[in-house]
């Protein structure tokens, strides 16, 4: 199913009847990573999920986001897809526009459940701060009057060198809106979510790593953490089972 959203032709699906369930997939996915989710939940639930402008069928924006144009661009969706306070689930950048939304007092969920969620920003370990410094180094020099004509040829090498794969992958739209995220740190405003939350997290997850969870459950006073053994950063795709399990439990 498509709705248009500011001009943006968006893809989302729908099924199932009941409690209405908003779901929000993580950076580079879509709504597919969910459909184990919604497998195990359509028997109770009305679940609702969008693919961010930039992912799956929907259309890229025109110029960078931030995080306040994601938690904008969520408001109006459930406007237009006749959501009412709905329980949020959101993987990784998901979770991140829900602890933002949620902290803001712009929605106000009855429950919300966050899958390795991302928005803190983690320590670099010295290889990363070194990789980060090298690359702005290069990126100055590059960039200076005199060649910088001659030099977007090894200013883009550089950014496949020292970038991500998730970065590399990107129209350009997406990198800067990427960099803009991964620099957004929600720990000082977390604190104001009062809703029940669940955090379930992989225990080896490496892109937002348990440490986070434990930062983010020690900030929500209603919070509760479930790490999947084994599981890295798609842990509730790794272990669906048990991932539906705590689910339907935290739902009923």
């Amino acid at each position: 199913m498509n709705i248009i959203i500011d001009g943006l032709n968006i893809e989302y699906t729908e099924k199932g009847k009941g409690i209405p369930v908003l779901l929000l997939h993580g950076w580079n996915s879509s709504y597919d990573v969910y459909s184990g989710v919604i497998s195990a939940l359509c028997d109770r639930c009305r679940l609702v999920a969008v693919n961010f402008p930039g992912c799956g069928g929907s259309d890229t924006m025109k110029e960078p986001w931030n995080l306040d144009d994601y938690c904008n661009f969520v408001l109006k969706f459930m406007s237009a897809a006749g959501l009412n306070d709905p329980i949020m689930i959101g993987h990784s950048h998901g979770g991140r526009v829900i602890l933002k939304m949620a902290a803001d007092g712009l929605v106000n969920p009855p429950k919300i459940v966050l899958l390795d969620s991302a928005g803190l920003i983690p320590k670099k370990t010295a290889r990363q701060r070194l990789r980060a410094g090298s690359f702005k180094i290069i990126k100055r020099l590059l960039t200076l009057p005199l060649i910088k004509n001659h030099s977007q040829g090894l200013l883009e090498r550089a950014r496949r060198h020292y970038g991500s794969a998730d970065y590399n992958a990107a129209p350009e739209v997406l990198r800067k809106t990427m960099v803009s995220l991964v620099n957004t740190d929600l720990r000082g405003i977390i604190s104001r979510i009062s809703c029940p939350t669940l955090l379930i997290w992989g225990e080896n997850d490496t892109a937002t790593p348990l440490s986070d969870a434990e930062i983010i459950k020690s900030l929500i006073p209603d919070s509760g953490l479930c790490v999947i053994k084994g599981a890295g950063h798609y842990s509730f795709c790794e272990q669906p089972y048990q991932a539906a399990a705590i689910l339907r439990s935290f739902i009923a």
